[in-house]
């Protein structure tokens, strides 16, 4: 591995390992995410033993829908938080892996298996940790098409080789699958220069792929329509971290990338619709694909081909009626665009459009 890249990896581990002891070490509100939880997620996270929790460092909520039976793998598990309360909506059935290059962290996650275990009241395990590096999932022995879902929650900003991250999953990830993750973002390139800076790094803020630049390379490794479910602006309180990120402005944001090769890289309309039946567990109501396609029980909803696709040809299937077909073509679906996907006030003063 090259130096530049053992260097940030041992950023990561010193930061994550010794430096934060606990979740309100850190100096953002990167972490802030357990507001406006679901109660069936509130449940699970309430089983949690408490130092599994108070080493928690993710930046969102990477709890997909449909999670009975999944095969789940976790990249950066940290402490594995994330990973227990899958386990238990995952069930006996499903499996959960969860993967870290910190030592410590492990440790902490592997205490407890036997803890959670016996709280679910499960006859054996349905998780397991491994110790590696999530751009190396080959050396793990993971095989191709071997995963349903891959979540993974404020870590791949820390990677320094971004591409062999999504290359893994993409390769990991069975036909139909998809990573749900969530991450922080810049809304512009940050220097180079800032990534050497141990706490900008740790934080979270200097490894941080501008929006864009992740959306193309998203789209280069094969998930070829990103969708953005959920984001907010980042607050920062220290003085130090505010002048060294001067005028950059960071996100964090939740995105679900599909395994779906034949999507299109932009919504196209083929006069299709959909109409979601209630049965997802836990969403009776609607169910929420992503931040413009919030589909409410028994109504038509027109959709793109991309949607049509995410929905028919994955696990969400048996949950919808589809109406429509794929002989005509109406052009572009009304209203997509292409302007930066965030919530923010100065940018969004500028006019925004899209539903994608």
């Amino acid at each position: 591995m090259e130096n530049s890249k053992i260097e940030k990896h041992d950023i990561v581990k010193i930061y994550y390992g010794q430096t934060l002891q606990h979740s309100k070490d850190l100096k953002t509100d990167a972490c802030c995410t357990d507001t406006n939880i679901p109660p069936y997620i509130k449940d699970a996270l309430a089983g949690i033993h408490q130092e599994v929790s108070s080493h928690y460092y993710g930046c969102g909520l990477v709890i997909p829908e449909q999670l009975a039976g999944m095969r789940i793998l976790d990249l950066g598990c940290g402490s594995g938080r994330d990973c227990y309360v899958l386990s238990k909506l995952v069930g006996e059935q499903g499996y959960v892996v969860g993967v870290d290059m910190t030592e410590e962290q492990l440790t902490i996650a592997n205490k407890y298996i036997d803890y959670h275990t016996q709280q679910y009241n499960y006859a054996q395990a349905n998780i397991e940790f491994k110790h590696g590096y999530i751009e190396q999932l080959d050396k793990l022995g993971f095989a191709d098409n071997s995963f349903d879902i891959i979540v993974s929650n404020c870590v791949i900003n820390l990677s320094p080789d971004k591409e062999a991250v999504l290359k893994e999953a993409y390769r990991v990830l069975k036909p139909g699958g998809e990573i749900y993750f969530s991450d922080v973002y810049a809304d512009r390139r940050v220097p180079a220069t800032l990534a050497k800076h141990p706490v900008l790094y740790g934080e979270c803020l200097s490894g941080a792929l501008y929006w864009n630049d992740f959306i193309s390379l998203a789209k280069k490794i094969g998930f070829f329509d990103p969708r953005l479910v959920e984001d907010r602006e980042l607050t920062i309180d220290n003085p130090e971290i505010i002048e060294l990120m001067g005028s950059i402005q960071c996100f964090s944001a939740t995105y679900r990338l599909f395994k779906l090769p034949k999507l299109e890289t932009a919504c196209e309309d083929y006069g299709q619709a959909v109409i979601y039946k209630g049965t997802i567990p836990f969403h009776p109501h609607q169910f929420k694909l992503d931040k413009h396609h919030i589909i409410e029980v028994a109504k038509v909803f027109p959709v793109c081909g991309n949607t049509y696709q995410m929905l028919n040809e994955t696990r969400f299937n048996a949950h919808f009626e589809f109406i429509g077909s794929w002989q005509t073509h109406y052009g572009i679906f009304n209203g997509c665009g292409t302007n930066i996907p965030f919530d923010n006030k100065e940018i969004n003063e500028l006019g925004k459009s899209g539903c994608c």
